[in-house]
């Protein structure tokens, strides 16, 4: 039987992947945490919408959060072992999406009071956990370098969740 807990993180530490063991309340265990709920905040956004657009777009997002957590929860012999990284076209596929999705919603009148529907409220809780992400990665880069790919892919992923939001908001019977 395939057992998932191992007992090494009794101790309140864990391992980066590399090896190197950490203390479990480090910042950048509490970024790639952040980082993983954010991506089962996503998995809640892709349950509740009926558009298979906005799915598809999550979906892909949720794939691309993975490359970055592990990023994150990379020493420097694991950062060398990773085939995929965050690059420039990660964030101008946001860049597009947010473009698209606001060209059709069409332009703000006021300010977004999330909960018009369920699926819209749960892409404005996943662009707030994008924020926090956000806010952490700063902070872990004054310890430890955070590549700037990473904190523009964050930035871009909260105004592209918010795009989403307005798709949502804006779509006559779009969700439950």
């Amino acid at each position: 039987m395939y057992r998932i807990y191992t007992r090494t993180g009794d101790n309140g530490t864990t391992a980066l992947f590399g090896g190197r063991r950490i203390d479990k309340d480090d910042i950048r265990v509490n970024a790639y945490g952040t980082v993983d709920e954010l991506i089962s905040q996503l998995g809640v956004c892709y349950a509740t919408t009926r558009q298979p657009a906005l799915q598809q777009d999550l979906h892909a997002i949720q794939k691309t959060l993975f490359v970055l957590g592990s990023e994150l929860a990379s020493d420097e012999k694991g950062l060398a072992r990773l085939t995929q990284t965050i690059n420039a076209g990660d964030i101008q596929a946001l860049e597009q999406l947010i473009d698209r999705n606001m060209a059709q919603s069409g332009p703000l009148k006021a300010f977004v009071i999330p909960g018009k529907n369920l699926a819209s409220a749960q892409l404005h809780v996943a662009r707030t956990l994008s924020r926090r992400l956000e806010r952490i990665l700063i902070a872990m880069d004054k310890a430890v370098t955070v590549r700037d790919e990473l904190k523009s892919y964050i930035n871009r992923l909260s105004d592209a969740l918010f795009s989403m939001a307005r798709i949502e908001e804006t779509t006559p019977d779009a969700c439950a």
